[in-house]
């Protein structure tokens, strides 16, 4: 029934893509991203009521002053920096005892057992992939619309791979596109969610 609980999270999914374009962006963003003061006050406004938020919109003003003159790092540049070294190795470890966790998906996917350690590294190949291109546009696009493009892309692989895993008795082919959706969905996760 793994198929039941993998449909589940697709369901869960897709409800938040319905009700994610009705909630306003997050007021530090608008201010320290999109520079949008107005655009901030109303997102407060929105999100905790009708009320007076100068202290918090000052506050983030001076949070704006401080990092005025910090240069935001892309992926490589964090690379070099020594200073974050233990959190990247820690990270690292967590994505590679990911593998451990006994995903048997592949198997039910009827593939052939030599192959299956392949499959694995490509899944974390796949999650390498999707950290280090949302790391990269996160600030261009914003959370908000990653959110929702990666749910919306994730409940499109999900009922693709349920269509493959029901037919792939039937055409072998089939198989190796479940493994390709599998890799999609980690990747629109890794964007997204």
């Amino acid at each position: 029934m793994w198929n039941v609980l993998l449909s589940f999270s697709g369901l869960v999914a897709l409800i938040q893509l319905l009700f994610l374009p009705f909630f306003p962006e997050s007021p530090p963003y608008l201010l320290l991203q999109k520079e949008d003061k107005a655009g901030c006050l109303k997102a407060m406004k929105q999100l905790w009521g009708e009320g007076n938020y100068h202290t918090e919109f000052d506050d983030l003003m001076k949070e704006k002053a401080i990092t005025k003159g910090t240069k935001i790092m892309n992926v490589l540049e964090v690379l070099r920096e020594r200073s974050v070294y233990p959190q990247l190795c820690t990270m690292l470890l967590l994505l590679l005892s990911l593998q451990l966790c006994g995903l048997n998906i592949f198997e039910t996917a009827n593939l052939q057992e030599s192959i299956i350690p392949y499959v694995s590294l490509g899944v974390s190949i796949s999650e390498l992939i999707s950290i280090i291109f949302c790391s990269s546009i996160i600030d261009r696009f914003g959370r908000r619309t990653l959110l929702c493009c990666g749910y919306l892309l994730m409940a499109l692989i999900l009922v693709l791979l349920e269509t493959s895993l029901l037919l792939s008795d039937q055409f072998l082919w089939l198989r190796y596109c479940s493994v390709i959706l599998i890799f999609l969905f980690i990747i629109a996760y890794g964007l997204g969610p």
